[in-house]
């Protein structure tokens, strides 16, 4: 199943597709205050079907502290639907903006490993 979201007047879009045992949700654009709703609206539609899933920020350009609150909104939404969320490619701003938030741990799996999706 291949789905794709798209909020044009803020710049987010969203495509989700099945990647072996996950869902992926590449994001691509501004994960801000204007955006940060379509995230969560669309991750929170996988649950709880999807055991696994991958938010890819490799296209992500900014991300402000909305964004930040909607990762965590669905990361506490994953684990209370026993489902896991990796966040993979994100860049040294999303990083440097999850470890001022001391959040750098929930995701530094990802980051050590230098997981990457083709």
């Amino acid at each position: 199943m291949s789905d794709a979201a798209a909020s044009p007047a803020s710049g987010l879009k969203l495509h989700t597709y099945a990647s072996k045992d996950a869902q992926v949700v590449k994001c691509s654009g501004r994960l801000t205050t204007e955006t940060s709703a379509l995230l969560k609206t669309q991750v929170q539609a996988l649950l709880p079907d999807a055991k696994r899933i991958i938010l890819d920020f490799s296209e992500i350009t900014r991300m402000d502290s909305s964004g930040l609150g909607a990762v965590i909104a669905v990361y506490v939404s994953a684990k209370k639907h026993k489902s896991t969320l990796l966040l993979v490619n994100y860049n040294q701003s999303i990083r440097d903006l999850l470890g001022l938030a001391n959040l750098l741990s929930i995701f530094e799996q990802c980051a050590e490993v230098d997981m990457r999706l083709p």
